[in-house]
């Protein structure tokens, strides 16, 4: 069920808007629950990252390794950190009601797609530059060139999720359109195709196909959220959902245990494999059961003030804990080599009784820097463009610099030109209104909003 850019073109073009049911007005406002949920997630992306970064010195030389890589630990800890098919979930669930409720005040689809590449990619570039412009700096201090390669790399390797999540923001104009018309169908054929693309890369042992799911392993989570969103999931008896859910659970650890997924559910992410889909059905199962309580929690004064505090801040805190994570790797390093202070190895007993002090460091200092840069996180989107080709276009340009730095690796030079390219992206997506009142037979006008007019 692949949609291509052609196929996409005509779902963002202006539509009749559709009926909305009375369970979509009930929730066409801010979830709290959900929120701190949210929240939630992200918090655990930094705590579980943190855990991984192990830095020792040898033989003179600081040696940087992800400690999950030869520990044991990490498969049990993943079964409880592993929220990112949790976090497209509620990506799905936020982002089709905010597109109905933009659709209700007159937003085009284009319009909503322009308004997620803005938000997503407006702050992405400018740390993708400031990491850029350290990575020179590392170079000319004379840092060897292996260690801004590896700083570079271990930078890159969460960008995965700005470009999945962008690719399904992007499709969710036209998913929802067809979540509208058959629900269980396309939901089927998302995790379907997941599926079989599964089971290709075991028939021919290329691991490469199994990259192809990047597109329907996070889709089928999306698609989720909108049954969480129109009330399908938690309209379903409560006896259904925990059935759906122990089951997810149940089959999730019968593939595990038989082999056919890691039990370490953070290697199942590269690449992706149904057993995220799976961990989605159990998590959105589980958050519908709670929701009402997740609600009267989340109402609480300094609960609320924690969920306003990182929702204001989403992706902020998302690009910005790993270079936090390294700046605090390296200043561990340099303070060994001056001072001979011997750092503990990873995974040792001393390793592990400082590593509450460590994550307690991470997320204060992410949160600092939070602090600076979501002012970025908030501009205004500038007025959209009223052109399919054009938000098409804007969107793979993005994707492109996301894929190039993934790929070929993050650099001064690729993150110079990935800068590039998102400001393309960006330029793009913005309307030019001499340019489209040219190709159109009337004036067009749009508004900061994205809507558009014209003068006949």
């Amino acid at each position: 069920m692949a949609i291509t850019a052609p196929a996409l073109a005509p779902a963002l073009a202006p539509a009749p808007l559709t009926r909305v049911e009375p369970n979509q007005r009930r929730q066409s406002g801010r979830d709290t629950g959900i929120d701190l949920v949210r929240a939630c997630c992200v918090i655990g992306v930094v705590v579980l990252h943190a855990m991984m970064v192990g830095v020792t010195v040898v033989d003179g030389r600081p040696l940087f390794e992800n400690v999950s890589d030869r520990t044991a630990w990490i498969a049990p800890v993943s079964w409880v950190l592993q929220v990112m098919p949790l976090f497209f979930v509620i990506g799905g669930f936020a982002g089709l009601l905010a597109y109905r409720r933009q659709r209700a005040q007159g937003w085009s689809a284009i319009a909503f797609v322009a308004g997620r590449l803005h938000r997503l990619m407006l702050p992405a570039v400018v740390t993708i530059g400031v990491v850029g412009a350290g990575l020179v700096l590392l170079a000319a201090a004379g840092v060897p060139a292996d260690l801004v390669t590896m700083a570079g790399f271990r930078y890159g390797q969460p960008l995965w999720f700005l470009g999945v999540f962008l690719c399904c923001q992007a499709l969710l104009p036209a998913l929802a359109a067809a979540h509208d018309r058959a629900p269980l169908m396309t939901i089927g054929a998302l995790a379907t195709t997941a599926v079989l693309v599964d089971v290709l890369r075991a028939a021919t042992g290329v691991d490469g196909f199994g990259f192809i799911n990047l597109l329907f392993v996070w889709a089928a989570l999306q698609q989720l959220g909108f049954s969480l969103a129109d009330g399908t999931i938690d309209g379903s008896s409560r006896r259904t959902r925990v059935l759906v859910g122990v089951g997810a659970v149940v089959v999730l650890a019968v593939a595990c245990a038989a082999g056919v997924y890691s039990a370490d559910l953070v290697a199942n992410i590269n690449p992706p494999t149904t057993a995220l889909f799976l961990v989605g059905i159990a998590h959105t199962a589980a958050l519908s059961l709670f929701r009402a309580r997740l609600a009267r929690v989340s109402e609480r004064p300094r609960v609320a003030s924690f969920t306003a505090f990182v929702t204001r801040r989403t992706m902020t805190i998302y690009l910005w804990h790993m270079p936090v994570l390294l700046a605090m790797a390296g200043a561990s390093a340099v303070f060994a080599l001056a001072t001979g202070f011997v750092l503990p190895a990873p995974d040792s007993a001393v390793w592990w009784l400082g590593r509450p002090l460590w994550v307690v460091a991470a997320l204060g200092l992410t949160a600092a820097v939070a602090m600076v840069f979501s002012r970025i996180e908030a501009v205004p989107m500038p007025t959209a463009t009223a052109s399919p080709r054009r938000i098409v276009g804007a969107t793979i340009v993005a994707l492109l610099a996301v894929v190039l730095l993934l790929v070929v690796g993050t650099s001064a030079l690729t993150a110079g030109a990935a800068v590039v390219l998102i400001l393309v992206a960006l330029r793009t997506a913005s309307s030019s209104v001499r340019r489209e009142a040219a190709m159109s037979p009337g004036r067009v006008r749009c508004d900061a909003s994205g809507r558009r007019g014209s003068s006949r």
